[in-house]
């Protein structure tokens, strides 16, 4: 178990870098994005591929962000019980949505996101707007952010199950968000 524990050590790592890459191109995108509004509006100048760099940077954001927002325990739940349950009912609801939900889902979408992307590099595809971007890049976004979904949720899994066994202490507090 030491070993898999290490293994979870180490993607969490990993996620917490991409969690960074996320935050950074939040801010790449604001800052894109009132340089656009400025040189639209006061110079009457515009960019159909700073435009699009700004979906790019939000698809970054998003796909490289799930993974570190799993791992920090924000992610959206459904929360009817949830709260109330005792710590260990809500390890094991986690465990069961992590394997028998995400993971096969996430899996399933990656798995079906990379003929599309590789059509895309193949062909070279363009944005259909005047000066617009290639789009491989934006594609692989998906594939890439899912695989590193998954591997936080084996992340997850392997924690859960060390908590079961008493054999790693794992933060299980959850806060109900206010609505």
């Amino acid at each position: 178990m030491n070993s898999l524990l290490n293994l979870a050590r180490r993607i969490d790592w990993l996620s917490d870098r991409f969690g960074d890459v996320a935050k950074w191109a939040v801010l790449a995108a604001c800052l894109i994005s009132a340089g656009n509004a400025f040189v639209r509006y006061a110079l009457n100048i515009g960019s159909n591929a700073m435009l699009e760099i700004q979906w790019y940077l939000f698809a970054g954001c998003v796909m490289f962000g799930a993974a570190q927002v799993l791992r920090v325990n924000e992610h959206v739940r459904v929360d009817v019980l949830y709260g109330m349950y005792p710590t260990r009912m809500k390890v094991l609801v986690d465990l069961f949505g992590l394997i028998f939900f995400l993971l096969p889902v996430m899996g399933t979408i990656a798995w079906l996101s990379v003929p599309f992307l590789v059509k895309m590099y193949v062909s070279g595809e363009m944005s259909s707007n005047a000066g617009g971007l290639i789009r491989w890049p934006v594609m692989a976004t998906i594939p890439l952010g899912l695989g590193l979904l998954i591997l936080q949720a084996v992340s997850e899994i392997i924690k859960r199950v060390g908590w079961l066994m008493h054999v790693h202490d794992m933060d299980t507090h959850y806060e109900r968000p206010l609505q």
